[in-house]
């Protein structure tokens, strides 16, 4: 399968959110990353539910909708409604994660758990074969334009080899301080989706910028 280009519309201009929303309809990109903060799991607010039905007015491509919110649970319903197509909550910010996880697959999304810098991709053994997707931070989640953690690649690679035994079809997203430097490491470590903020926004063409990380092969590594 060739790897999945999701640009994260944190990074967008919100003065423009819909010229941004229509660069990605007409580049090479397959999702819209769309990241919700709510202040408390994480040290940042970002959008809700306005906004959120607000790309989807726009949006020709999935919505992949990451929840960095305490108590997600409550809000699943209202996120599918919203468009989702996939929803990712965090391990961290669930007690009861196969509960959740059984709720997104209901609102009809696929279901992913995201895991913190700090979290062992192990903890995930038990409920590795109910996931369409894991999505690994490779910085610590609230804000963009972080630098990269290199261990990342590590805990890709573990969770490649995890998913080889009981979910060969599982998704494995990275998210944070990606780019043309790195793309074709986490490509060669196990990685099929490249969540892309700054990478892609801050480029002097966008759409040029899509087109080159999707056709990044694993021979591409950095130095």
């Amino acid at each position: 399968m060739s790897h999945l280009i999701a640009p994260s519309v944190l990074s967008a201009d919100f003065a423009n959110l819909q010229r941004d929303i229509e660069m990605i309809n007409s580049s090479a990109a397959d999702w819209f990353h769309v990241d919700v903060m709510d202040g408390v799991f994480v040290p940042n607010i970002s959008f809700g539910f306005p906004v959120m039905n607000a790309i989807q007015k726009y949006a020709e491509k999935p919505l992949d909708v990451h929840l960095m919110i305490v108590n997600p649970d409550q809000y699943i319903e209202g996120f599918a409604a919203a468009g989702a197509a996939v929803i990712t909550v965090h391990y961290e910010a669930c007690t009861h994660l196969h509960r959740t996880i059984q709720a997104i697959h209901a609102a009809g999304c696929k279901a992913g758990v995201a895991l913190n810098p700090h979290t062992p991709v192990a903890l995930l053994k038990d409920i590795l074969a109910d996931l369409d997707m894991v999505l690994i931070m490779s910085v610590n989640p609230g804000f963009g334009g972080q630098a990269f953690i290199p261990n990342s690649l590590n805990k890709i690679s573990e969770l490649k080899s995890m998913a080889l035994q009981v979910n060969p079809g599982l998704l494995i997203e990275v998210d944070g301080g990606i780019g043309l430097h790195n793309a074709g490491s986490l490509l060669q470590a196990g990685a099929n989706v490249l969540v892309a903020g700054n990478a892609v926004f801050a480029a002097d063409s966008p759409t040029e910028m899509i087109r080159t990380l999707k056709e990044v092969e694993f021979e591409n590594l950095s130095a």
